[in-house]
């Protein structure tokens, strides 16, 4: 598979201290790479950097995270605004304070679209419809026409996921989308998520602190302590032959029901 995202050396910063050292790890076509680690471990600050959503303080002060030959950091704010939406995208932990709560959903849609060069308000009505319908959801239209405060958590959640994938992009940034969730919409999100990629083959970076939905998404996974990389390999292995003692711990850490 040919690469689409890689993080070469990374070092991020917040004024003089630095959160993230060394971060190395690719993502290529159609893949999904899962980061995990304890809160405050730098799995967020990962992700926002390569969306340039790192704040005035923020900054990347060693190392390029490079899309396919084009160095993120690097780039001047217009090749920036052709990139994010149409080629990478993300969607947060809580997909509903993305949306203004007074503006129907479908008119917030339209104008992100438009923000990158589709006016035809039709043609935009029909994307959007078709991608709720493959996702799932009965009246597409409804859910347009709709105010984001009459939707539940959940429902903004996925609108969140389909609204992403409005633009087809490469690669899907997702930020703990499923934490806020109860178990069912989880499964919602994440069958979502994986949809996107069968249909689109979209890559996603994800970061979670929940193990089941590691293993459930994940082909690769990166453990970060401390901002700093003790693990990473495939799913499959790391969880089955941890080498690191702090990923031997993380995954202890996760409950287990005994029959």
């Amino acid at each position: 598979m040919a690469e689409l995202l890689s993080y070469e050396h990374v070092d991020i910063s917040y004024g003089e201290s630095v959160v993230i050292h060394e971060a190395c790890f690719s993502l290529a076509e159609g893949e999904i790479l899962g980061i995990v680690g304890e809160s405050g471990s730098g799995k967020s600050t990962v992700l926002k950097a390569a969306m340039n959503l790192l704040g005035r303080d923020g900054l990347v002060t060693r190392g390029d995270i490079w899309y396919r030959g084009r160095n993120l950091p690097d780039l001047p704010v217009e090749e920036q605004r052709n990139i994010y939406g149409p080629e990478l995208a993300m969607i947060f932990q809580n997909a509903g304070s993305s949306f203004c709560p007074i503006r129907r959903v479908g008119v917030q849609l339209q104008e992100m679209m438009a923000a990158h060069g589709c006016r035809d308000r039709e043609s935009v009505e029909e994307k959007a419809m078709d991608i709720l319908g493959k996702f799932g959801f009965d009246a597409p239209k409804r859910i347009l026409d709709s105010y984001p405060f009459e939707l539940s958590g959940g429902m903004q959640q996925r609108v969140g996921v389909a609204a992403a994938m409005l633009l087809r992009p490469r690669v899907l940034l997702a930020d703990e989308p499923t934490s806020a969730l109860d178990v069912t919409v989880q499964k919602q999100v994440i069958e979502e998520m994986l949809l996107a990629r069968k249909l689109f083959g979209t890559a996603i970076l994800l970061v979670t602190h929940n193990m089941g939905v590691l293993r459930a998404m994940a082909d690769k996974m990166l453990v970060l302590h401390r901002g700093e990389t003790v693990e990473y390999g495939r799913t499959v292995e790391v969880m089955a032959h941890p080498k690191s003692d702090y990923t031997q711990r993380l995954l202890a850490a996760v409950p287990r029901l005994r029959r």
